[in-house]
């Protein structure tokens, strides 16, 4: 891998290149150790769409895109919508476009473009999530041809603003009960689309409370007195003036926790008429006289199939959080690379923070996650690009799609949380300035964990999707197969309630230290272990829950529900897997051997950190003896202080400019502080008119007392 990384990227010190050093050396390995390529990584780490990633963050790098910190709501609403202004004049969102539309059809461009807009600012970048990611994909991936050129060029420049009119506050998460409707009126040949009553109302909704021209609203299509399920129309809802259209009432959410940049909103709509046309008829149609009709048979499977089109919110925000948990270590480790505390290991010098073990293990192995993934979502995103390119759109390859983007959103959305939470209290009090940014990048990332899919009910879905493989697999294998499962279950029961399996890790220790840390670095081992993990979760789930196929619906609802949370551990288990597999794959394709060595230290800080957050199910399952159980712990100690020379080298290979990181305290400040204090006190020392501390006069009058001692028991 080559680097073509900008010139105009921070050290790991956050300080431009080539402009004076306040600071002094950097730590660095020892000589001979292995040693990070910073720029192949930070190339690796842009992936397959480096050249649209690199454009983005030029764009972010810009202030007039970035986010006040003293704004009110209103002015943060009104400067936002100017910027996305600026982003439809510069035709940002034109890689989404298909070829007949005159787009490249670059999906996966689009959505890594787009990811790099959280450096800018975070209501800006889910802004533009709303008009193109979601009201505009919304009639792209759901309509036909007429509708393409009726409305996507308006809602590209901007001329037509809109809104994404899905949920619902009485119904959230569970769209296949909304309770808006859409009848058919033949007399007519138009839709009412009518809220029956107030918990159906469409809630959150960006651009809904000032901005939005028309929405894509997802009701119940209801034709000749059959409801047809949940589909999408396309419905105007202000005129050009802003005012609102007869029958739609509206409402502002007002101020939020965060991303207030975003006029989110209430709608509500009282037997609107609508044109027969406006119904976004990819999947299903009426004809005038109230005939419906579908390309895919199954009511269930084609509402998944609708809804599946929508992804790419799910894909954005996996990519989103990882981009702001980076930016999180960044100021932290760099942070914590130039302030110094206490002074037990100096007379004349305080100690730097991330020289202190407690401080490594609170910021590594949040990194190591970070950059798995990293490596995950590159993986999401040529899966999403594949489907929606067309190149490999098939129901199997869409399927995996969700599946792959409801385990990788959840997991990326909490890491940059907990992220960013623990970089806000790893700075102390700096940490907690606006303009340092780390409260307010918490503040708007709060609610990825519930939007475009509650991370809970993600996890669900993962799961479900796990147990019906699991069954398919059973159900397809012969009787050579089904010995085999017979006799992997009586392994599995073995390795629980026999000492054998447990007895042989003891063995091939010798109860040696040294060599229980060779096995749980090896990565075979690790695999196996992560591996064994998300079978065994799934396949207990799955056993348990056998008996709900011969029992009435709500004594099977009554039985999945007491099993909820051991199904939210094996979907948890089986997206540790998929990141730990990227981050190894990623390791492959580098050729540097320092660089690998490096990477691997941080992919086993990560393995070996997910096995000691779940080492009490490892030991009592069977799958770790109790020698290496207790060398885990000792293992992730002595990767950190491994790791500890490449910090600096590893947060640099994000490749942020000064104008991404905007944190005081990450861009030279603190070491100016700290080379001024180390500057006053070494004149101090130096001085001969400088005050005493009374601690030394008292030590030295004590040695003093202990000198004379010695000299009168000699006398």
């Amino acid at each position: 891998m080559t680097s073509t990384t900008t010139s105009t990227a921070s050290d790991p010190r956050g300080i431009p290149r080539g402009t004076a050093d306040p600071t002094g050396p950097i730590p660095v390995p020892a000589a001979g150790a292995p040693r990070l390529d910073v720029d192949a990584v930070a190339e690796a780490l842009l992936g397959d769409w480096a050249e649209l990633r690199r454009a983005a963050r030029e764009r972010a790098r810009s202030s007039a895109l970035h986010r006040p910190l003293d704004a009110t709501v209103a002015e943060h609403r009104a400067r936002v919508f100017e910027q996305l202004q600026t982003l439809a004049d510069a035709r940002v969102s034109l890689p989404m476009l298909p070829e007949s539309l005159g787009g490249p059809n670059d999906n996966g461009g689009n959505v890594a473009s787009f990811e790099e807009l959280v450096l800018a600012d975070p209501s800006l970048q889910i802004k533009a999530g709303v008009q193109w990611g979601l009201f505009t994909s919304a009639i792209l991936q759901l309509g036909t041809e007429e509708h393409h050129r009726a409305w996507i060029p308006d809602a590209m420049s901007l001329a037509l603003p809109g809104a994404f009119a899905m949920t619902e506050i009485g119904h959230g998460s569970d769209v296949q009960s909304l309770a808006t409707t859409a009848t058919f009126d033949e007399a007519t040949e138009e839709w009412v689309i009518h809220t029956p009553f107030r918990a159906a109302w469409k809630d959150y909704l960006g651009n809904a409370a000032i901005h939005a021209r028309a929405a894509t609203v997802f009701a119940r299509l209801i034709t000749r007195g059959v409801d047809h399920g949940v589909h999408c129309f396309f419905v105007p809802v202000r005129d050009a003036d802003g005012e609102l259209l007869p029958g739609v009432r509206s409402e502002d959410d007002g101020p939020k926790g965060g991303l207030n940049g975003i006029d989110n909103g209430r709608l509500a709509f009282d037997r609107v008429r609508v044109p027969r046309t406006n119904l976004l008829n990819r999947y299903g149609d009426v004809a005038p006289d109230g005939t419906y009709s579908s390309p895919i048979d199954s009511p269930g499977r084609r509402f998944f199939t609708m809804i599946g089109t929508l992804v790419q919110g799910r894909v954005s925000l996996d990519g989103s959080a990882i981009r702001a948990s980076q930016l999180a270590l960044h100021i932290a480790i760099t942070y914590a690379s130039q302030r110094r505390q206490f002074t037990a290991a100096s007379p004349t010098e305080e100690t730097v923070l991330l020289d202190y073990q407690s401080h490594l293990a609170r910021l590594l192995p949040k990194l190591a996650a970070t950059y798995a993934g990293a490596f995950a979502h590159e993986e999401l995103l040529h899966a999403f690009d594949d489907v929606f390119s067309g190149r490999g759109d098939t129901p199997e390859a869409r399927e995996d799609l969700e599946t792959l983007a409801a385990a990788l959103k959840p997991t990326s959305t909490r890491l940059a949380l907990d992220t960013i939470q623990e970089c806000r209290e790893a700075c102390g009090g700096a940490g907690f300035m606006a303009e340092n940014r780390l409260v307010g990048l918490h503040q708007d990332l709060d609610v990825y964990a519930t939007f475009e899919g509650d991370n809970t009910i993600l996890l669900q879905l993962v799961a479900k999707r796990l147990l019906t493989d699991y069954r398919q697999e059973l159900r397809s294998i012969d009787r050579a197969g089904i010995g085999r499962f017979i006799a992997q279950r009586a392994d599995t029961l073995a390795r629980r309630h026999t000492p054998w399996h447990r007895l042989v890790q003891t063995a091939t220790d010798a109860g040696r230290a040294e060599r229980s840390s060779q096995s749980l670095r090896d990565a075979e081992f690790q695999e196996a272990l992560l591996a064994d993990r998300a079978r065994v979760k799934v396949e207990e789930v799955a056993l348990a829950l056998r008996p709900a196929g011969r029992q009435s619906p709500a004594d099977a609802a009554a039985l999945v529900n007491k099993h909820q949370i051991e199904m939210l551990d094996a979907a948890r288990a089986h997206a540790d897997l998929l990141r730990w597999r990227a981050f190894t794959a990623a390791i492959e394709r580098f050729e540097d051997e320092g660089t690998r060595a490096v990477l691997t230290d941080l992919r086993d800080l990560f393995g070996l950190s997910l096995v000691q957050a779940d080492l009490a199910w490892f030991l009592l399952d069977g799958m770790l003896s109790a020698q290496r159980g207790r060398q885990v712990a000792a293992e992730v100690r002595r990767l950190l202080w491994r790791l500890r020379p490449h910090a600096l080298d590893l947060v640099a290979a994000f490749d942020l400019a000064p104008e991404h990181v905007r944190a005081p305290i990450a861009l030279g400040g603190e070491a100016r502080r700290q080379e001024e204090a180390a500057a006053y006190f070494r004149a101090q020392r130096a001085s001969t008119d400088s005050p005493l501390s009374e601690k030394v006069l008292r030590d030295a009058a004590k040695e003093a007392a202990r000198e004379e001692a010695r000299r009168a028991a000699k006398r």
